[in-house]
């Protein structure tokens, strides 16, 4: 099409006479040229010009104004929106050929005519000269004429088509020299074609009015015959007479067209309005406004973006790198669906949430380019599972939970910034389209500034053209650098990583954050029924919730009806049964999870993955887009005094310190925070404090018997105390509580004299350690410890359970008590049942003893213990031997020596057993010593025995190989525990011992038996006697003369042989062999024995 605008002359002004003066007319003719302007406005198709010339300005003056004026005369555009297949706009030469007429002036009614045969020829500019234009008056006066012209253009012997006339074709004014004036005819006829230039004018014939004029050339032209397909352009022609300079120039256009979903239609903003649902195919390209299907274009497209190269034979190497099927066409359309949604512009209008609106006109980084468009729409791109898809800053759903249950050591790392580098103002830059220009709007936090100051923060909105969405990113900066600064990392295993996504929300139960545990694994459930691994501390009350992550992976949330023996029982179920051992997070409205938005997701080994999210908060988005106030969640109870701690117990028990026996307490508590402070103190002594970190228990350590006081406060994870303690008054024993009594007493016999007794080990720590076993052998019917005497040499430590012990006669059974590193020892049991006993006592029925000799029982309860006496007494009324009392109180010990003794003539090994039968009583506890009321009277005679332990009776015994009735020299004393002892000469005596002054031991029986082993002594070899007695001496002595045998053996022996057997000694015999015969001797070969009692030794 033609687009010609040509510019009319200009007028002159007839001049005033009078004066005899003469005027000339000022030369107002000047030659007319155009300037030529191609823009390239966009990749195509794009939907052009809003509103034609309206939306063309030049040097910020629209071309046509609103009411269809003009600013501008003989400018014309035209324009082209970028498909493959548009037109040519005739503006650029490629070539201009300029050609003589030879036809010079042109006279009325004689037309110049021209024929053009170049068919390559595109249009012709026709260039008229006109020398001179003026008219000299009769005054004088010089003025301006005018000059009529028409141009007519014949294609291929056609009627003539005018294309230049009236006033166009009027040439007005006054010129001195030279004026020329073109007329651009564009051509689209079949050629020959002939241009006609005929004069309207008439000629001139007066000398006064020179008004001629020349076509002498012309210029053949052939356009540029690029039509730039898919390119939009806008060609200008100027008209140099109104610009110096080429104009700037500014268009308002509708972008590029893209592709949208299916079920979308675009508004009249330019926004996208959805309905129904969306299936994955897009419909035809439109032009919008909506970001993200904007960056869907840019990622798919080849020409200008990084979409793959679908054309065939373009002989490119370069194929691309996206195509539709790389992309998440499902998180683009959700980004869209947000984008585009209707909400107030702040001016009582609305407009989409975001809107996409420029033109990028140079190349970028891919990256850079796409995170400035996602800066639009508040989106960030990632890859995942082969595909880019879109995370957004939108509201939505929890996608996963955590907490210390499934993240790694050492759990969640917070970081924040500081406060005095947070904005308190945004100055937000964004381009007004009414004023083709940047504009400012400027967002304060009044709140902040009062605190921080004025700390300005400016920001570019990338392709904003809106004062409310720029706004609302001021808002977004602003709530974004004041509460969205904390970031949480933390490390996961795989299940958990593969799953989450960067832009995700997740909720964090960080029982150190929260000051107490509220999530942890499921142990079992149903739909409605969670067991959960621990259940402390949760309640049903305060509104309380249960999450949990189902099979699929998704998070849903219930209120729980009521909480038993771990159950967590729902109001309503889960969709599906969670699996056992997943995750689950207790809220109420006291305390709940915190939310955070995932930034990133980055594998480490492939199995873990480290997560970095930034603080989220769901109602920010109506605070920023309303100003509705933000909603906060008590992620914490750190900043309110804990609950005192319930259910305080204390337990006493012995432990060991570097070998030695020490008391402590254990103090127990329940409370629901990791911490507590617990402080005590002895008696009225000075308080201590402990701090127990992540136990419900501490030890007090060195414990001696008395009060202690205890109190315990429950620590929050912020440090603070429960305002009351929990307290606990512990009496504690110490060590001065008794052992426990030895069980599982055995006896079993090794030999005649010795058997193994046998006991289960003290548990106790201060009878294990520097204690002692004690073992006491009783003749009492009763078996009790009270009236059993202990022997000395068997004090054990306290770790053995085993001794050798002597079978005695009159011993009816041996007992086993255990004695602490303090001196104290089991309790003697207060009743005399015998069932009561047999744990302590080990009761058995002695065994029989092989016939011994018996040299000598020593008896000295016979002869009223006549022997000498220490600090002992005979008591006639308790007809026994006691310790001496004085000034009421029992002597501590004393001894009585046995009034008789032994002498066996030779050194002999002898067997000792001693008879002992005593028991424990108390002065004022006799029938005797009793003066008050019969019903008042406590314990009577020996009754005390049974409850008393503090006195003992141990027989010794002293040996000599002399003569004792000599000067002999005697051993040491030691204790008859039974064995052998090796003596001529034997003295005995009775040690008795108290330890409490108000006890008394008393003997009721003493004795020892002194004992020879039997023996044996006898030859195997024969040997031959002579022919009278023959004597045979033992290799030792026995204690008596022995019972001697004799057997006849060889081939000497006859029949009627006999022996005679004489002369019998404890050293020897004589034997004499004789024959029936004639009752003489012989000489016999014989073996010999001997059986009797003692073994004398030689010394």
């Amino acid at each position: 099409m033609t687009n010609l605008v040509i510019g009319s002359g200009g007028g002159g002004g007839k001049g005033g006479g009078g004066g005899g003066s003469t005027s000339t007319a000022k030369d107002n003719l000047e030659s007319k040229q155009f300037g030529r302007v191609l823009d390239l406005l966009s990749e195509g198709e794009i939907g052009g010009l809003v509103d034609g010339a309206k939306s063309i300005f030049l040097n910020d003056t629209p071309l046509q104004n609103a009411n269809g004026t003009f600013n501008f005369k003989d400018v014309s555009y035209a324009e082209r929106t970028g498909t493959s297949s548009q037109e040519v706009i005739p503006l650029t030469e490629n070539t201009a050929q300029v050609q003589n007429t030879g036809l010079g002036t042109i006279v009325k009614n004689t037309p110049g005519v021209k024929q053009l045969t170049n068919s390559n020829i595109d249009a012709v500019k026709v260039t008229i000269s006109v020398p001179q234009l003026q008219k000299i008056t009769d005054d004088g006066d010089i003025e301006g004429s005018e000059i009529d012209l028409e141009i007519a253009v014949q294609y291929s012997g056609g009627s003539y088509q005018t294309k230049v006339s009236g006033d166009n074709g009027k040439i007005k004014g006054r010129t001195g020299d030279l004026y020329q004036r073109d007329y651009l005819l564009k051509l689209d006829g079949a050629f020959p074609v002939n241009i006609k230039v005929t004069r309207i004018t008439d000629d001139s014939t007066d000398p006064k009015l020179t008004n001629a004029f020349q076509w002498n050339t012309y210029t053949e032209i052939i356009y540029d015959s690029r039509a730039y397909p898919n390119s939009a352009l806008v060609g200008l022609r100027l008209d140099a007479e109104q610009f110096s300079s080429i104009p700037k120039r500014t268009y308002l256009i509708k972008g590029i067209k893209v592709k949208v979903p299916h079920n979308a239609t675009v508004r009249s903003d330019g926004s996208l309005a959805y309905s129904g649902t969306f299936n994955g195919t897009l419909g035809a390209a439109v032009v919008t406004n909506d970001p993200a299907w904007i960056l869907f274009d840019l990622l798919t497209t080849y020409r200008y973006g990084l979409g793959v190269d679908t054309t065939s034979g373009t002989g490119s190497t370069n194929t691309g790198y996206l195509a539709e099927a790389d992309l998440d066409k499902f998180s683009f359309y959700a980004a869209s669906v947000y984008a585009s949604a209707l909400i107030s512009n702040g001016a009582g209008g609305t407009e989409p949430r975001f809107a996409c609106n420029v033109n990028i006109q140079t190349a970028q980084e891919a990256y850079t380019v796409i995170n400035q468009l996602c800066s639009v729409f508040r989106a960030q791109a990632y890859w995942q599972a082969g595909s880019v898809a879109l995370t957004q800053d939108a509201p939505q759903d929890t996608s996963y939970l955590f907490s210390i249950a499934n993240v790694l050591e050492p759990g969640f790392n917070y970081q924040t910034s500081s406060q005095k580098n947070r904005a308190t103002v945004a100055v937000v830059r964004y381009f007004d389209n009414e004023l083709r220009d940047y504009a400012y709007e400027e967002v304060k936090s009044t709140a902040n500034i009062a605190k921080y100051g004025s700390i300005v923060r400016n920001i570019d909105a990338f392709a904003c053209t809106s004062r409310g969405q720029a706004r609302r990113l001021g808002e977004w900066l602003l709530y974004t650098e004041n509460n969205e600064r904390e970031t949480c990392s933390f490390v996961t295993s795989i299940d958990a990583g593969v799953v989450c996504r960067p832009g995700q929300v997740i909720e964090i139960a960080d029982e150190m954050r929260a000051g107490s545990r509220k999530s942890g694994r499921i142990k079992s459930a149903t739909t409605t029924a969670i067991t959960v691994d621990d259940a402390t501390g949760l309640v049903a009350s305060n509104s309380p919730t249960l999450s949990a992550i189902l099979s699929d992976g998704s998070v849903e949330t219930k209120p729980i009806s009521s909480i038993s023996s771990g159950v967590v029982n729902l109001s309503s179920g889960f969709s599906s049964a969670p699996n056992a051992n997943t995750l689950w997070v207790y809220q109420n409205s006291s305390i709940q999870t915190s939310t955070w938005r995932v930034v990133s997701v980055e594998e480490q080994d492939g199995i873990n993955y480290a997560v970095t999210a930034v603080s989220y908060n769901s109602s920010k988005y109506s605070n920023i887009e309303s100003g509705i106030s933000l909603t906060t969640r008590n992620v914490t109870n750190l900043n309110v005094a804990p609950s005192t701690p319930a259910g305080i117990e204390t337990t006493e028990l012995i432990y060991e310190n570097l070998g030695n026996a020490r008391v402590k307490i254990i103090v127990s508590w329940t409370n629901d925070t990791a911490n507590a402070y617990v402080r005590f103190r002895y008696g009225n002594n000075n308080w201590e404090s402990r701090i127990a970190e992540k136990t419900k228990q501490i030890e007090i350590l060195d414990v001696v018997a008395g009060t202690y006081q205890i109190e315990v406060y429950s620590i929050s994870a912020s440090g603070l105390r429960s305002v009351t303690p929990a307290t606990k008054t512990h009496t504690a024993i110490g060590k001065t509580a008794a052992p426990a009594q030895a069980t599982g007493v055995t006896l079993t016999p090794i030999d005649q004299d010795n058997a193994l007794l046998q006991w289960n080990k003290s548990s106790e720590k201060d009878v294990l350690l520097g204690g002692n076993v004690l073992i006491g052998q009783s003749t009492s019917a009763s078996a009790r410890w009270g009236d059993a005497t202990e022997l000395e040499n068997h004090t054990l430590p306290g770790n053995a359970t085993s001794a050798i012990v002597p079978l005695l006669p009159g011993v009816n059974a041996y007992l086993v008590k255990f004695q602490d590193d303090g001196g104290r020892k089991s309790p003697t049991p207060g009743s005399n049942l015998l069932s009561d006993w047999e744990d302590t006592k080990g009761v058995i029925t002695m065994p029989s003893v092989s016939d011994r000799l018996l040299v000598q029982f020593v008896d000295e309860h016979t002869a009223n213990f006549t022997g000498s006496k220490t600090n002992t007494a005979y008591d006639s009324t308790l007809d026994s031997l006691r310790l001496s009392v004085s000034n009421n109180a029992t002597a501590a010990s004393g001894e009585y020596v046995f009034a008789t003794s032994v002498d066996l003539t030779q050194v002999y090994n002898v067997n000792l057993k001693r008879e002992l039968n005593s028991f424990i009583y108390a002065d004022e506890n006799l029938w005797d010593s009793k003066s008050a009321l019969l019903d008042t009277w406590g314990l009577i005679d020996d009754e005390l025995a049974l409850t008393s332990s503090d006195c003992n009776a141990v027989v010794y015994f002293r040996a000599t190989n002399d003569n004792p009735s000599s000067s002999p020299t005697w051993g040491d004393w030691q204790q008859i525990t039974g064995g052998l002892v090796r003596a001529r000469g034997l003295q005995f005596k009775a040690k008795l011992t108290s330890t409490n002054v108000d006890q008394n031991i008393a003997i009721r029986r003493l004795g020892v038996t002194v004992e020879l082993q039997p023996r044996t002594e006898s030859i195997t070899n024969a040997i031959t006697s002579g022919s009278g007695p023959y004597q045979v001496d033992f290799a030792s002595g026995f204690y008596e003369p022995p019972s001697v045998f004799i057997t006849q053996v060889g081939v000497n022996r006859e029949d009627g042989d006999y022996f005679e057997i004489d002369n019998i000694t404890r050293t020897g015999f004589e034997v004499t062999f004789k024959n029936t015969a004639n009752d003489s001797s012989y000489a016999r070969s014989f073996v010999w024995g001997a059986s009797g009692f003692g073994n004398q030794v030689s010394v």
